[in-house]
């Protein structure tokens, strides 16, 4: 699975667990906040990495930009589009 996959599969599990909802949130206190939460997904069985996370969102976005009017200049800039980190929590 792809990391969009997982995550979706992600958001799922913790929509109908609360506890799980939770222990993700609390990662977000944390001095590495993304280091925690993706250390957690292993834990869960899901393996998200921090670079392939950030990586994930860098393709999405430069694949959409290329195929926006040629991806030249005029192509629109898409604010937050390429943080999946980000994209999840705000789903969560």
């Amino acid at each position: 699975m792809n990391i969009p996959e997982l995550l979706d599969q992600l958001l799922s599990e913790a929509h109908k667990n609360y506890a799980l909802r939770e222990r993700l949130l609390k990662t977000r206190e944390s001095e590495n906040p993304l280091e925690a939460f993706c250390k957690v997904c292993r834990e869960l069985g899901y393996e998200i990495y921090e670079m392939d996370l950030v990586m994930a969102g860098e393709e999405f976005y430069a694949t959409m930009k290329r195929s926006t009017n040629g991806g030249g200049e005029n192509s629109p800039v898409l604010s937050g589009e390429d943080d999946f980190y980000e994209l999840f929590f705000a789903a969560l």
